[in-house]
């Protein structure tokens, strides 16, 4: 019988994170969620994810169906709040919240939640290292631990036909995705999904911080990749969703300590 060292916690890493959040109704989940799309959003201005009216990320709501919530059009990462947040249906129309939706922000994502029931949560953004990333038509290589966590769970889509503002593309985009954890666009940019708005965000910074590196990487000189075997041991540990979920929990902290205007409703 092996013994579990003490340093090592109950989890699939071995790390002490915490177990999900825990609600009593879906009115204190929907304020959770909200809190923390707004967080998420603020992050991204931090950051430099911005690139003018481009960049969105939604939530579902908890408790209606066809329905996520998403940073409305026209209002920087950099100043939105809760209060700003826009609930829009299947339908593209806003149900809740005094703002307009970027047509953009409903093709994809009402795509996304609507075909990967597994999605809660879609980010997507315009970022230098990503585009540089897929205008040489290259995916992330396991090149390192962070990396890992996207092999096997990323896909290039190449359809590039304009701003996505039509609905069949949108359906497209969400079609190649498939169960992936990443799509990078070629010539437009990056989206990356999860099983909570967590989990996204935390993917999405991974990948773009990744997408950098292996820039770095190539302009140097030749890479060296994991094997396959390391690469699916790597993954298992820095692709942990429940890890992912606790990364973003640093950056809430930050970035609430830093903005906490950004909680005004």
């Amino acid at each position: 019988m092996t013994t579990t060292p003490s340093y090592l916690a109950d989890t699939a890493t071995g790390l002490p994170l915490p177990g999900d959040a825990q609600f009593a109704t879906a009115a204190e989940e929907r304020r959770y969620r909200k809190q923390r799309l707004t967080a998420a959003l603020r992050l991204f201005g931090k950051y430099g994810f911005g690139e003018g009216i481009s960049g969105h990320i939604s939530v579902r709501d908890p408790e209606l169906p066809g329905h996520f919530w998403v940073n409305p059009f026209g209002v920087s990462f950099k100043r939105v709040t809760v209060g700003d947040l826009i609930l829009v249906d299947s339908d593209g129309t806003v149900v809740e919240g005094r703002h307009k939706v970027n047509p953009s922000a409903f093709v994809i994502h009402s795509a996304i939640h609507e075909m990967n029931p597994d999605a809660e949560a879609a980010a997507h953004g315009h970022t230098a290292h990503s585009r540089a990333l897929g205008a040489l038509g290259r995916l992330l290589e396991p090149i390192d631990q962070e990396s890992a966590a996207f092999y096997g769970k990323q896909v290039l889509y190449t359809e590039y036909e304009g701003p996505s503002v039509a609905v069949e593309q949108g359906k497209d985009i969400a079609e190649k995705l498939g169960d992936n954890r990443a799509i990078l666009l070629q010539h437009h940019g990056l989206i990356t999904v999860g099983g909570s708005l967590e989990e996204a965000v935390h993917w999405f910074f991974t990948f773009d911080s990744c997408a950098e590196v292996q820039l770095l990487a190539l302009a140097a000189g030749t890479p060296k990749s994991f094997s396959h075997e390391q690469a699916l041991s790597a993954g298992a540990g820095f692709g942990d969703a429940q890890l992912g979920r606790f990364s973003f929990q640093l950056l809430w902290d930050e970035i609430v300590h830093e903005q906490p205007d950004l909680l005004d409703e």
